[in-house]
């Protein structure tokens, strides 16, 4: 039985290390799964001769970062600056050349200066994002084999320091050093597996705020510049390179541009042809202001829409984008054609849309900046295409997408001309409801990336991940499966190995055989996006039937199969209860909020109406009419537990 989306909005308003000794050696070695990260370069106790001392109470190092550098590497700086400051307590200066006078962590790109001849320059140049962090005399190189490369290298810094990559989520405080000393260290990190990957923060999220008649959040105010921050933030500390911001929303220049000065690759859904905001047309009156017209039509209004496209490139011809072709409706809905139109002319019409959307976004764009397109296979352009009823230019990535449940629809089975990517939804607003908390399981994330791996469906890869706090666990995974794949997949059980690190990073080697058998039972009780309202459903089917019995009406009394269903998850949610109150016994205050957050809530949506909807079954199946109401004062119970 399907649940009402208001019972849904119901329901959510009531329940809403290892110690290292010596060279570290090392490459990617988070991506296996087996060691502790968060900071495992921290050198306890005394100094030896090889470490670097970065902080001693009220002094301490300084950050070199050369004029000649990006604005995401000083960005990057910006950010280590105050992860120190957070660890310690002394904030190092920002410089442009090192002082001389106290040890120097030097930002440094390659071809931007000079770097000691320890680095493997060979190595690095070349590459795509690599990156080496060396310490030397008074000295840390963080390089890059580009400017994201060395950001990246000042970010795996800082969690090795003790910054928790997702501390705006799990609002993890790091440990504090007044003297922060950094072991000897050479750290190799290759070029990543997918080439762009990151995040698309869907505006369909349950945040408070009104809803449209269409049972859409209303979808057409500002969302605050501090969030999109801290969403950015976050990105680059998984060491994702792109972001799509909100597209339903009021868009505003300086959220896109704040994404390209910080290093990632802004792009958009699907829909959003050309960064130009169809949702925009009418609602921000883009169409006028654009001389388009408001007429979403290539047959009636081919100018029209070529000069609407054209506002999209120029307005963000001078930031690092990733443009989406094709043609779609201004609403995510499929491109309305006439309705006598055949399927050969359709696809004619398609590929003229495309190729003409990539000859425009070339003549526009400055000489620097190359032209990155992606054609998201959303729906019925799956089926064009595999049909091979029309070509796409060789230089646009073809984005294979999941069946929004995080199950692949398709990959390529040759890859032909092109690159290829995915579009993944770890979140998702619709008929598979997965907003309030994680259902997409580790299992299934290894799984299916496995498949995409091995199709080399890798040049791109964007996850909806809605408004990110219910689905960094999952999200984390995937950003250490794309930038080390091999090494990530390659052992058996990669998502047992993933869960086993997570809970004891995340909540401490104490706590994490039970922590992790506590997500083994989440994710068999809450393994698919329904089973989150599984009990909920059950309990507003069994009230109607109630209601009917006590206004005296006929009724259907309920299935025993489904009574011992709901008894069955009933003792599965209390054995796991057990397990989640051991687990928090070996836990400090913030680890146990964050696991109560993340694992014992999404189970309480569940589990309190499966509680209420035994007992008013209960009071259905007994004859007795004040026994029959006791027992509804008692369904109660639970849903306000």
């Amino acid at each position: 039985m399907k649940i009402h989306k208001s019972v849904k909005r119901q329901f959510l308003a009531v329940i809403i290390n290892v110690l290292w000794s010596g060279f570290l050696c090392i490459s990617a070695a988070a991506q296996e799964w087996s060691q502790p990260v968060r900071g495992s370069w921290v050198a306890d106790g005394a100094a030896q001769a090889s470490d670097i001392v970065l902080a001693d109470r009220h002094a301490g190092c300084e950050i070199v970062v050369s004029e000649k550098e990006n604005s995401a590497v000083k960005r990057a700086a910006a950010f280590l600056a105050g992860d120190i400051e957070k660890i310690s307590g002394y904030k190092p200066l920002i410089v442009a050349t090192p002082s001389g006078g106290r040890v120097a962590i030097h930002l440094a790109t390659l071809g931007n200066g000079d770097v000691p001849e320890q680095i493997a320059q060979a190595k690095l140049r070349g590459q795509w994002e690599a990156y080496q962090i060396l310490t030397g005399v008074n000295a840390v190189w963080l390089v890059g084999a580009n400017f994201r490369g060395t950001a990246f290298a000042a970010y795996t810094l800082s969690e090795r320091l003790g910054i928790d990559p997702l501390y705006h989520w799990t609002g993890y405080t790091p440990d504090r050093h007044p003297k922060l000393v950094l072991k000897k260290t050479d750290y190799f990190a290759n070029s990543p597996t997918v080439k762009y990957r990151g995040m698309f923060h869907d505006d369909e999220d349950i945040l408070p705020r009104p809803f449209e008649n269409s049972g859409y959040p209303l979808r057409i105010g500002d969302v605050p510049t501090v969030w999109y921050e801290r969403f950015f933030e976050t990105a680059l500390r998984l060491r994702f390179n792109i972001v799509a911001p909100f597209t339903r929303a009021h868009r505003r220049f300086e959220v896109q541009k704040l994404a390209s000065d910080w290093g990632l690759f802004y792009t958009s859904h699907h829909y959003d042809i050309l960064l130009s905001n169809p949702f925009g047309i009418e609602r921000f009156h883009l169409g006028k202001a654009r001389n388009a017209g408001t007429t979403w039509d290539w047959l009636t209004n081919k100018e029209g829409m070529l000069n609407y496209w054209r506002g999209g490139i120029t307005e963000n011809r001078e930031l690092d984008a990733i443009y989406p072709v094709g043609l779609r409706g201004t609403d995510d809905h499929p491109y309305a054609f006439p309705p006598d139109m055949g399927e050969a002319e359709k696809s004619k019409i398609f590929q003229d849309a495309i190729e003409t959307q990539v000859r425009l976004t070339k003549s526009l764009l400055p000489p620097d900046k190359r032209s990155i397109f992606h054609f998201t296979l959303y729906t019925e352009m799956l089926k064009k295409y595999r049909e091979g009823s029309f070509d796409v230019p060789a230089d646009v990535i073809i984005v294979w997408t999941d069946n929004n449940d995080g199950e692949m629809r398709a990959l390529p089975q040759s890859l032909g001309k092109w690159k290829h990517g995915v579009y993944y939804h770890l979140a998702y607003f619709g008929d598979t409801v997965k907003q309030v908390t994680h259902t997409i399981t580790p299992q299934r994330v290894a799984l299916e990336f496995k498949k995409i791996v091995d199709a080399k469906a890798t040049e791109y890869m964007l996850v909806n991940v809605s408004e990110f706090r219910e689905f960094a666990m999952e999200a984390r995974m995937i950003a250490d499966i794309c930038w080390d794949a091999p090494v990530a997949l390659s052992q058996p059980d990669a998502a047992k190995r993933y869960v086993d690190w997570w809970s004891r990073e995340y909540f401490g080697a104490a706590a994490a055989p039970e922590a992790a058998q506590s997500y083994a039972n989440y994710h068999q009780l809450i393994d698919a996006h329904d089973k989150l309202w599984f009990g909920a459903a059950k309990f507003q089917d069994v009230l109607e039937r109630l209601n009917k019995k006590l206004n005296g009406k006929p009724y259907e009394p309920v299935p025993r199969e489904t009574l011992a269903a709901l008894k069955q998850r009933d003792a599965s949610y209390r054995a796991a209860m057990q397990t989640i109150t051991r687990a928090q016994s070996q836990m400090n205050n913030q680890q146990r909020q964050y696991f109560f957050e993340h694992v014992m809530l999404g189970l309480l949506i569940d589990w309190r109406p499966t509680q209420a909807a035994i007992k008013l079954i209960e009071a259905l199946d007994t004859p007795d009419l004040i026994k029959s109401w006791k027992l509804c004062e008692e369904a109660r119970k639970p849903l306000g537990a």
